[in-house]
């Protein structure tokens, strides 16, 4: 019975997933993209600074110091100081909504939360991408409920 639970819940958490994101093929990955990335970014770290100043001190009064709301760049898990948007279309370049505070998190991850907005993952010779929806989805509202969960 809890097997079936799981699988229950993983295809459910499989279609939540699969509304967020767009599977961006090789053939796909040009300027073009890259100016939506851009703007993707730009917009994520927009809110990211709205909505933190927002929650700042709701999540000191749970004891959760220091909010910090960023758009979150690595590339094959390494963080650069100098790394930006415009190296988006490197194989292996993540960006992500990253949200983290001082104190107890619900997790060891490394952020308490993150919302991911792109990765291009590829092979040797072909790659691929998954890009956040903006079409069907509201980076403010995915940002603030992931904040609403970690206040929880």
């Amino acid at each position: 019975m809890l097997d079936k639970f799981r699988k229950f819940f993983k295809k459910d958490m499989q279609k939540e997933i699969d509304k967020k994101y767009v599977f961006i093929p090789e053939s796909e990955i040009n300027e073009e993209l890259k100016r939506n990335i851009v703007e993707l970014e730009r917009l994520g770290d927009e809110w990211s600074k709205v909505l933190q100043r927002k929650y700042q001190n709701v999540f000191e009064s749970k004891g959760k110091q220091n909010l910090r709301i960023w758009v979150c760049r690595d590339i094959d898990g390494d963080q650069e100081e100098d790394l930006t948007s415009e190296r988006c279309l490197e194989k292996e370049y993540r960006s992500q909504i990253a949200i983290d505070y001082d104190g107890q998190k619900i997790d060891d991850d490394f952020y308490a939360d993150t919302i991911e907005l792109w990765y291009y993952f590829g092979g040797y010779f072909k790659g691929s991408g998954t890009l956040y929806d903006l079409s069907n989805n509201e980076i403010e509202t995915d940002i603030e409920e992931a904040l609403k969960m970690l206040l929880k």
